[in-house]
């Protein structure tokens, strides 16, 4: 099968539940949990003669969303109602937005490969969850409510992503991006970031789209990329065989491997939406935007930057340190003073990140040790008081004890040793008791003269000073 004439073309549509209090149009609880339908009133559960009340919260973290991805804000728009029925949705309508969302018009640019790319963002539109169905317990199916309402902003791409490398860049762009904002905390686990894959195939050098189909609520990129792999191959074998692809919602059967068919993909004109008549419309200003748009951090792509133009580091750690905020802040704090801040970046990614498992724990990165603390223990390596090598026992000791680094070097007994005649000693000590070395050296080896440090540096139980011995060892080799 011919599967290089073709190219793959998608877009996606990217729920993100919103870290409010309370939810989008009550003041019922956003918390994760809770015991079925305890997290719910007669206005989320559409009880007849309630009326919602816009949480003005979902405006402005909409709105931040909207201009960390370059968007247009629109100072007018409005509320619509999108009819459907499904179980979970008890009003049989969804408060959402059609023709005037709050942002459009944005893009995102990813780097895949080394070449940089821009990803257009069509629209950022604010509309409330459904419920969640359960299947597990009985025969059929239950319904809980606590998460109907939960406020959402959909994120909706143009069509421009081409490969599952594409599309995971730019998934980890936008999670991070919305983190760093503050306006989601993004657990895919939790539901609170969901994605729908919209895709067709067409021959390579075709202008037009092919009939796309729907991957329906992914919260696992590991699922996408599989999802991904196996729809486009499904539709290019079966139009190769002579088949035409039909447009439908699809969702993807992680145990066999498959997307299978759910139902026949709605047009907006089946959705029959109008201005929701129980909600003004949404009016903001130029001042406001302008308010919101001076309260965003730093961003991690222009964090990125800085850190490689002010800092030395490599664009590789400059991103495994920015793409995680509370890693940053760490990092920016822990730099205080410091002669080579890349030392603190080097020590964070090789001694911490080694000790987590997942990426939720670098994302949290909650350790047992303080930025001040840290800065102490890299001042101290780079006065020559210890060693890097004892450097790392030391901090092992701090994330065992949460002692100061100086407590611990001065119980142990760890200071490095700089007495040149001490050191005279035990250089000439471990020469004469490895003359095949010494021989291997003069012979032009020079992995010899590294053996014989490591010898001096055993001796020492790792205290002497590195370029100290160095020194000497040439001196007495010589």
């Amino acid at each position: 099968m011919a599967y290089n004439d073709y190219e793959i073309v998608m877009g996606l549509e990217t729920h993100v539940e919103l870290k409010t209090n309370t939810k989008i149009y009550c003041n019922c609880t956003t918390d994760f949990g809770g015991d079925p339908n305890t997290h719910c009133c007669p206005v989320c559960i559409g009880l007849p003669g309630t009326l919602p009340v816009l949480n003005e919260k979902v405006v402005e973290f909409a709105i931040r969303a909207g201009l960390a991805t370059n968007c247009e804000i629109q100072e007018y728009s409005k509320q619509d109602r999108k009819n459907y029925f499904y179980p979970d949705l008890p009003k049989a309508y969804q408060i959402s937005q059609f023709d005037l969302p709050l942002c459009y018009e944005g893009k995102v640019d990813i780097i895949v490969d080394g070449v940089k790319k821009d990803i257009g963002i069509t629209r950022i539109h604010i509309e409330e969850d459904a419920g969640k169905l359960l299947h597990e317990s009985i025969p059929g199916s239950l319904v809980d409510y606590n998460r109907g309402g939960v406020p959402l902003i959909e994120i909706v791409s143009e069509p421009d992503l081409r490969s599952s490398d594409e599309v995971k860049v730019y998934l980890e762009k936008i999670k991070t991006m919305l983190k760093y904002i503050d306006v989601s905390d993004c657990k895919m686990q939790e539901g609170s970031l969901r994605c729908d894959v919209n895709i067709s195939v067409r021959k390579h050098g075709e202008t037009k789209f092919g009939t796309r189909t729907e991957l329906k609520n992914m919260n696992s990129f590991a699922y996408i990329i599989k999802a991904i792999g196996y729809e486009s191959k499904r539709q290019i074998d079966f139009i190769e065989a002579g088949g035409t692809i039909v447009q439908e919602t699809r969702r993807w059967d992680e145990v066999h491997g498959v997307t299978e068919s759910m139902r026949g993909k709605e047009e907006a004109h089946d959705y029959r939406y109008f201005p929701d008549p129980d909600l003004m419309p949404i009016v903001t200003t130029k001042e406001k935007i302008k308010n919101i748009k001076d309260t965003l951090p730093e961003l991690p792509e222009a964090k990125k930057e800085r850190y490689i133009g002010q800092f030395g580091l490599t664009p590789y750690d400059a991103n495994l340190i920015a793409d995680y905020k509370n890693v940053a802040e760490f990092f920016e704090t822990s730099i205080d003073g410091i002669k080579t801040p890349k030392t603190v970046a080097n020590m964070i990614i090789g001694d911490i990140y080694s000790r987590f498992d997942t990426e939720e724990e670098k994302e949290d990165f909650n350790i047992p040790v303080s930025p001040s603390q840290f800065n102490e223990l890299v001042k101290v390596i780079e006065s020559g008081m210890i060693s890097n090598s004892i450097g790392k026992k030391v901090l092992e000791e701090m994330w065992e004890t949460g002692k100061a680094p100086m407590q611990i070097i001065e119980e142990k007994g760890l200071k490095q040793m700089d007495n040149q005649d001490e050191l005279r000693e035990i250089v000439r000590k471990v020469l004469a008791a490895n003359p095949q070395a010494v021989e291997e050296y003069k012979g032009g080896k020079e992995k010899a003269f590294m053996s014989l440090v490591g010898g001096v540096m055993k001796e020492t139980k790792g205290k002497a000073n590195p370029q100290m011995v160095n020194d000497v060892m040439k001196e007495e080799l010589k």
